[in-house]
């Protein structure tokens, strides 16, 4: 038995493919995904129609839904042949058209694969777009609405498709935010490529403020203004350091860049403690540079690439709040501290070698680490006990260093930051 998977296009009757007219003039029945698209009501007449919509409605969630197509048409193909038409092509955002192929597969069933014009297609002719000359990204807006952060290069133009209602595109709204102006001007196209195709163009923040989404409702992003995206920032430093580059650029080195490094973190500190907001921005952009300074130089090296810097942190950080992206219950930030003190150490004993402290650190900051570290406990009075200790002591130097210590590891115990505090009184406007 065979599965026949066929895409219904864009939503004019006559995109469709000349192979999809004869297979359904051949047919005596067809499974639909949904019925809302308007090339069915162009299928031929003696067609025995079966839809899946009735499963939206009775199942908690679309992931329950494609699971229970995929059961519907496996359970169907041991026994006939089967038609599944979709909205579209049958591989452009379709999680039961994957379903079903993964599981024909993995039992030995014949699969035919029948393309249809895409929204893509529709969507590119309506706004006179050439994906391919300006990179066009595509993102299903249901995976958009639950990111936290747009998986989208800000600097390329996106398709956001199948935004069917308000909610969602509020959710997707939310996402983009995260990378684009409130006033970004966003393209919304309605039915591309039919009779009912409707483009308009709405600032970013208005783009949930109307009720009449649908399946066939689609958000074309354009790219922002000037180059913003880290794949812009790693190619402007990549050429810098490229035999047609800069000539300092290009003699830089990991350790030659160190004291600039340093400055550039001292100057974000700067910004901080000012709560200089534009200053802050232009200092967290230095700092940014020599990041991609470091991951440049250690890629033509062949030392490790950017894409690895990026990845350990974010392992890191998965693993270190299970809480968060685990099955982990926590009762408070208290807890959240130990448990993730807890991760770090065990990370630190399978590593190949102990973790070191910095030794660039500042010594207040280094002090309250050594002492975290070693879970050393200080009271007010061994403070005063060692600050008594300073006036009779013959190396006063080395006397004024426990003090310091201890003062120190007084605040780790009570959970203040030294460095903080002494620059909150001894630096000036």
């Amino acid at each position: 038995m065979t599965i026949t998977i066929l895409g219904l296009g864009y939503g004019d009757p006559r995109a469709l493919t000349l192979e999809a007219n004869e297979v359904l003039h051949q047919a005596r029945e067809i499974f639909l995904r949904t019925r809302e698209h308007p090339t069915i009501a162009s299928l031929p007449p003696h067609l025995i129609v079966h839809s899946f919509d009735h499963l939206y409605e009775s199942l908690d969630d679309l992931d329950a839904v494609y699971t229970a197509i995929a059961d519907a048409i496996l359970e169907r193909a041991a026994r006939a042949d089967v038609l599944y038409a979709v909205p579209g092509h049958p591989l452009f955002g379709e999680t039961s058209v994957q379903r079903i192929l993964t599981r024909a597969h993995a039992q030995n069933i014949p699969t035919r694969l029948i393309v249809g014009t895409s929204f893509v297609d529709a969507v590119c002719l309506a706004l006179e777009l050439d994906p391919l000359a300006r990179g066009l990204q595509i993102a299903d807006a249901t995976d958009l609405a639950r990111q936290h952060f747009p998986r989208l290069d800000a600097d390329q133009p996106a398709l956001v498709a199948q935004v069917y209602s308000r909610a969602v595109a509020s959710d997707c709204k939310l996402t983009l935010l995260m990378l684009y102006p409130p006033d970004h001007p966003i393209t919304r196209v309605d039915a591309a490529g039919t009779a009912l195709q409707k483009i308009r163009v709405q600032p970013l923040a208005e783009i949930d403020h109307a009720d009449d989404f649908g399946l066939l409702t689609v958000l074309y992003v354009p790219p922002l203004a000037r180059p913003s995206g880290f794949s812009a920032l790693g190619e402007v430093v990549a050429h810098l350091r490229a035999p047609e580059g800069c000539p300092w650029d290009r003699a830089q080195t990991h350790q030659s860049l160190r004291k600039d490094f340093l400055e550039e973190c001292y100057e974000v500190l700067d910004a901080l403690d000012r709560n200089d907001i534009p200053h802050l921005r232009e200092e967290l952009g230095d700092l940014m540079l020599h990041i991609f300074l470091q991951a440049q130089i250690a890629a033509e090296s062949g030392e490790f690439l950017l894409t690895d810097v990026i990845a350990d942190i974010t392992a890191k950080l998965i693993r270190r709040h299970p809480h968060v992206f685990g099955d982990v219950q926590v009762s408070g930030t208290r807890e959240i501290i130990a448990n993730w003190e807890r991760i770090k150490q065990a990370e630190q004993n399978n590593a190949p070698h102990p973790a070191r402290l910095p030794r660039a650190l500042p010594a207040l900051a280094r002090a309250q680490k050594i002492a975290r570290r070693n879970k050393v406990k200080v009271t007010a009075r061994d403070v005063q006990t060692a600050a008594a200790k300073l006036a009779r002591a013959k190396n006063r130097e080395r006397a004024l260093g426990h003090v310091l210590f201890a003062l120190a590891a007084y605040a780790a115990d009570k959970q203040i930051d030294a460095e903080s505090a002494l620059r909150a009184v001894v630096v000036e406007d």
